[in-house]
């Protein structure tokens, strides 16, 4: 039987390492209408401190996985912790747009190591009946770092500067750093890899077999979704007939919340339902949402991206929980890394093709390129996850 005290220590410390990492991932959202001004830049050049990231992560992951394999889970994680703040904290002394840009791929770099170790960690970890548990309570914490992210830089910089708002970032990753090593368990079920060739080759196998190879696609729609909305949403709303500023622009984040409250739920959705089932479910009412926010009334542009980003979280737990499942007992972080890296080519592609959406048709060509990545996202997850046989791919 699950032991009570390890299920709430585990329960808090992964939602504290989905946290800590998505606090500093979109935190310049908000920013970046105040960015275009204060470096004279294009909507394209700022929404680089998004893209720049997400690229980096997506790389480094690559590296991180097989790495995780070979050294562990909780030391790997809490090390990525402590070196994300250290950036975090440089990042603040930038003064150009390309220094801001170059410290944001170094925060880049070092979140995977969190990412990808958390998702092998919460597969080997937890009971098989409360893996889908385990990732709504991970993806909650990704949901509530990346409100807080958001809100935060919007809230200093608007009573101090940019620059400000990253320290106060920085020393929110050493409290997420201190939560994590005295809450989260050591880790049982670990198998030690050493073989970087071996990695290779469970790549390999990863990518050849069709239900894995689908999912990391159906991770990189999924977040072209959220990128691409969340980032041009920005500009839609600080432009007339909304014309918020920074703060205000901020405090709509808090949508996010609902979805901190929806994803833990959402994951025993999973474990009674299924990943297919939640994920066709979830893709709808996001659709629903974002179609919602081409009333240009402000009530409903905030309730259509509370819909959406609740949606899309939930998929996230959904595609996620299913790489678990597809890589079976081996090389866990190695697959989970290179969803990471497909997942975060998606949401770069999401900001760098949004701009070309939003600068061809504003909002209105936005959404439409929106609906059509998430009825694609959803066709693929409903025909490739149809009765497959969990565990093939790791062989």
């Amino acid at each position: 039987m699950e032991r009570p005290r390890f299920r709430y220590a585990t329960n808090i410390a992964v939602s504290a390492c989905g946290a800590t990492a998505f606090i500093d991932m979109y935190a310049t959202q908000p920013l970046l209408p105040l960015l275009q001004r204060e470096f004279t830049a294009t909507e394209a050049r700022v929404a680089l401190t998004v893209s720049a990231l997400t690229l980096a992560v997506a790389f480094a992951a690559l590296v991180v996985g097989p790495l995780a394999d070979a050294l562990g889970r909780k030391r790997v994680i809490t090390t990525a912790i402590f070196v994300l703040a250290a950036v975090t904290f440089g990042a603040s002394f930038a003064r150009t747009l390309h220094e801001l840009i170059l410290w944001r791929i170094l925060q880049g770099l070092a979140m995977p190591g969190v990412f990808a170790t958390t998702i092998a960690y919460i597969t080997e970890e937890f009971p098989a009946a409360s893996v889908g548990t385990g990732f709504g309570y991970y993806v909650g914490g990704n949901v509530l770092g990346g409100f807080l992210g958001r809100y935060v830089c919007a809230l200093v910089a608007a009573h101090g500067t940019w620059q400000d708002a990253f320290k106060v970032l920085a020393a929110i990753n050493i409290a997420g750093g201190i939560v994590t090593i005295a809450f989260l368990p050591r880790a049982t079920n670990f198998v030690k890899r050493t073989s970087f060739g071996g990695a290779l080759v469970a790549m390999r196998d990863f990518l050849a077999y069709p239900p894995m190879i689908a999912t990391y696609f159906v991770g990189a729609g999924v977040l072209f979704t959220l990128i691409a909305a969340f980032t041009y949403a920005t500009f839609y709303l600080a432009a007339p007939p909304f014309s918020l500023p920074t703060a205000e622009l901020g405090d709509v984040f808090a949508v996010f919340l609902a979805g901190a409250i929806a994803t833990p739920i959402s994951g025993r959705l999973i474990d009674r339902r299924g990943n297919r089932f939640t994920m066709i479910a979830a893709m709808s009412f996001a659709a629903c949402g974002v179609a919602l926010t081409l009333l240009r009334e402000l009530g409903c542009v905030v309730v259509g991206l509370g819909m959406l980003s609740t949606g899309i979280f939930i998929s996230q737990a959904a595609s996620q929980g299913m790489v678990g499942k597809l890589s079976g007992g081996a090389n866990r972080s190695t697959a989970a890394a290179l969803y990471l890296t497909f997942y975060y080519i998606g949401g770069s592609l999401g900001a760098i093709v949004g701009a070309t959406a939003y600068a061809a048709g504003g909002w209105n060509a936005t959404v439409a390129m929106i609906l059509a990545a998430i009825a694609s996202v959803t066709t693929l997850a409903s025909f490739a996850w149809r009765a497959i046989p969990l565990g093939r791919a790791a062989r």
